[in-house]
């Protein structure tokens, strides 16, 4: 029999951790998450303490709750993209643990600093898809994220050669507190992607943790990503792990590649970046909603990089124009000012420069093959930009005509807006073959992976 104290944090503890999550169907909105935290802190409010650290836009209380003592910190920050609520489920099963398995805690050595929603206003408009987080279609007609200087991951100062930053938000100043008053040895702000496969984020390179993540991840039975990176630029670490590097680092690459380093609608720097002054270990475990039986697939396909990459970016300026012409028909006359609207007009265009920049990499790319994963990820960047922000669009449109004040021209471009987000989700649905992937096994690796990065801290 193993002492369950002598086995805390090596690979078999965390793995068996990672892989006993209970399953889930659902995912809880704010007020169901914050329900569910107060009856962990009613059962022992000597061990997890309350404390407000500020007040979102609309008027909500941001909470930031202490669990435990020790010779580390951890900060674990939940809804810093509103769109990506699995860090939800993911705080509740460590919250649990915490509370209920004395040895672990006490072994961990760690307080723990968790902040549950640090976007309660953004979660509260994707609240819609929650209860069946399966349902790919109801997903992409109630799917919300900010515009990008409306978001509390970037809106951080930043200040390098023409860009300059300073509008934070007030959760981003709450964040920002939390930081401070907490110095982590440990920040996790918690993600999770749509489709594809697994994949990490790491403020600095860890080479033992690589291979931990993928065991974690293999383990709960997801995918590791093999397809293209968010962004041409980051220096990959691993299989599917990244360095953060930092927003100086995109602009000078941005530049140097001749494209606008600042356009409009860029907002400031991460949460991550702010915590680097603290030596802090940051991790992201991006973890997705989907399956795609392309993820982890290497194999050469007879289509070269360069024309996938050429077709996709050709998509994408499609996508943009076709939005941005919508907007622009009624830029005069819609009355809502909303989060959704703030947000279309924002990243539409964003779709055709992302298009742009897909067709200028073309032109610089030699003739080798892509591979089935890179062939389904430039596919799926596609899908993403035309559903995220027609959906949004459309909904922005139909608030205004459920509310009675859509002019004429609004109601036509609502209508028109209806019918592009349904052809390009059923091309979407036509062409790409994925399942939901169940959250019991997307949040074993995004709790298995704290459990994996917090392994490699040294002892205060």
């Amino acid at each position: 029999m193993h002492d369950p104290a002598t086995m805390l944090g090596t690979v078999e503890d965390i793995l068996r951790r990672a892989g006993a999550v209970p399953e889930q169907t659902s995912i809880p909105t704010v007020d169901e998450l914050h329900e569910r935290i107060e009856e962990l802190r009613a059962e022992r409010p000597d061990l997890i303490t309350l404390e407000r650290i500020g007040t979102s836009r609309l008027g909500e209380p941001i909470r930031l709750y202490h669990v435990g003592e020790g010779s580390r910190s951890a900060l674990i920050v939940g809804a810093v993209h509103p769109n990506e609520p699995i860090g939800s489920l993911t705080i509740l099963h460590l919250l649990d643990q915490l509370l209920h398995d004395e040895p672990f805690r006490e072994g961990l050595d760690t307080a723990w600093h968790i902040i549950p929603c640090a976007d309660p206003d953004g979660m509260r408009l994707n609240e819609g898809w929650f209860g069946d987080p399966s349902d790919r279609e109801r997903y992409a007609r109630e799917f919300f994220r900010p515009a990008p200087d409306e978001q509390v991951e970037w809106t951080f100062p930043f200040d390098y050669k023409t860009a300059y930053f300073d509008a934070m938000m007030p959760e981003t100043q709450a964040l920002a507190r939390a930081i401070d008053s907490t110095r982590p040895d440990l920040y996790v702000p918690l993600h999770n992607s749509e489709g594809g496969g697994a994949y990490f984020y790491l403020s600095r390179a860890v080479p033992t943790l690589y291979p931990l993540l993928h065991q974690v991840t293999a383990s709960c039975g997801v995918p590791l990503h093999a397809g293209e990176a968010e962004g041409a630029h980051f220096t990959v670490l691993d299989q599917a792990i990244y360095e953060m590097g930092t927003l100086e680092d995109v602009y000078d690459w941005s530049e140097a590649q001749g494209f606008d380093p600042y356009p409009p609608g860029s907002a400031g720097d991460a949460s991550t970046s702010y915590a680097r002054k603290y030596n802090t270990l940051s991790m992201i475990a991006e973890l997705p909603q989907f399956s795609d039986p392309a993820a982890d697939d290497t194999t050469p396909t007879e289509t070269l990089y360069r024309d996938a990459l050429r077709r996709s970016g050709e998509q994408l300026v499609e996508t943009g124009a076709t939005l941005i012409a919508l907007l622009e028909r009624v830029a005069k006359q819609v009355r809502m000012d909303t989060a959704l609207l703030r947000a279309a007009r924002v990243f539409s265009p964003m779709a055709l420069g992302a298009g742009e920049g897909n067709i200028a990499r073309a032109d610089a790319e030699d003739d080798r093959p892509a591979t089935v994963a890179e062939l389904s990820s430039l596919e799926g960047l596609v899908d993403l930009h035309r559903l995220r922000w027609g959906g949004m669009l459309l909904r922005a449109l139909q608030a205004e005509v459920d509310a009675g004040l859509a002019s004429p021209d609004v109601r036509t471009a609502a209508r028109d807006a209806q019918q592009v987000f349904e052809a390009w989700f059923h091309e979407a649905s036509a062409r790409r073959s994925s399942t939901p992937i169940p959250l019991a096994r997307v949040v074993g690796v995004q709790y298995g992976a704290i459990l994996a990065a917090h392994a490699q801290l040294e002892r205060g």
